[in-house]
């Protein structure tokens, strides 16, 4: 199998973090939150890297100068994550290995969950591969639904549960593998007919599964990689992780 891509998704304002800087910039222990990221893929033995720039995309290019082996692609607007993958179209129609995806704003996310991932992946080869996490508490975020024999059935958002839903602690972080050809042709298919107006990316693995593409989840990423940050509270929070786990200046 080729060399893996990655994209990670960097576009984004961050409205609620009190702060003009593009999100993935905002300082964590001392360090842009998206250097954590890119440490973390290229640790995952990952090395080429698309850079998804929307927001103040100058200053995301001018924190990364001189870092190898990324190359920026722009989304002049930011309507939503499925979106951002369309810009990068042109490079995947050229890429024949694995494409793993994940968020910029992740700085908790572990080398090792994306290497498991990636084994997963050049074991089985399936069309679409989610990284989940078991988390306790697991308020906001999308659960993981599977069937009696454990296989993934879907992702369902907290809004759309049903209460028997909810209460399932398996949750999808938008951590993702895909076949660049099956990514492409998921995209294709999104339709913004939502609330936000927004092409998501987490419709993808639906969209795969529904024209009966294999479709797996596993279970791979830590419970602190389910930490988020969309708020100074939040930013927090992580940092005092990330100390308790030797991190920072």
């Amino acid at each position: 199998m080729n060399e893996p891509l990655a994209i990670i998704l960097a576009a984004g304002k961050g409205k609620r973090m009190a702060s003009e800087l593009p999100k993935v910039l905002v300082p964590v222990c001392g360090r842009a939150m998206i250097r954590y990221v890119i440490d973390a893929v290229r640790a995952a033995d990952v090395h080429r890297m698309l850079i998804v720039v929307g927001y103040r995309a100058d200053l995301v290019r001018r924190e990364l100068v001189g870092e190898p082996n990324l190359e920026f692609v722009v989304q002049s607007e930011q309507l939503g994550t499925g979106h951002a993958v369309m810009m990068c179209r042109e490079r995947l129609d050229l890429h024949e290995g694995p494409v793993l995806i994940v968020a910029g704003d992740s700085p908790m996310v572990q080398p090792s969950s994306l290497s498991a991932l990636l084994a997963e992946f050049a074991a089985n080869h399936p069309a679409c591969l989610i990284g989940t996490a078991k988390k306790p508490n697991p308020a906001g975020l999308g659960r993981v639904i599977r069937n009696k024999k454990g296989g993934f059935q879907g992702i369902v958002e907290e809004r759309d549960a049903t209460p028997v839903q909810r209460a399932i602690t398996e949750v999808n972080l938008s951590t993702y593998v895909f076949r660049p050809e099956d990514l492409l042709s998921s995209l294709q298919q999104l339709t913004a007919n939502n609330v936000q107006g927004e092409y998501y990316l987490t419709d993808c693995p639906g969209v795969l599964k529904a024209a009966g593409r294999r479709v797996d989840a596993l279970c791979s990423l830590k419970p602190c990689e389910a930490l988020s940050i969309n708020s100074p509270e939040e930013l927090a929070t992580v940092e005092t992780e990330m100390k308790k786990n030797g991190v920072g200046e």
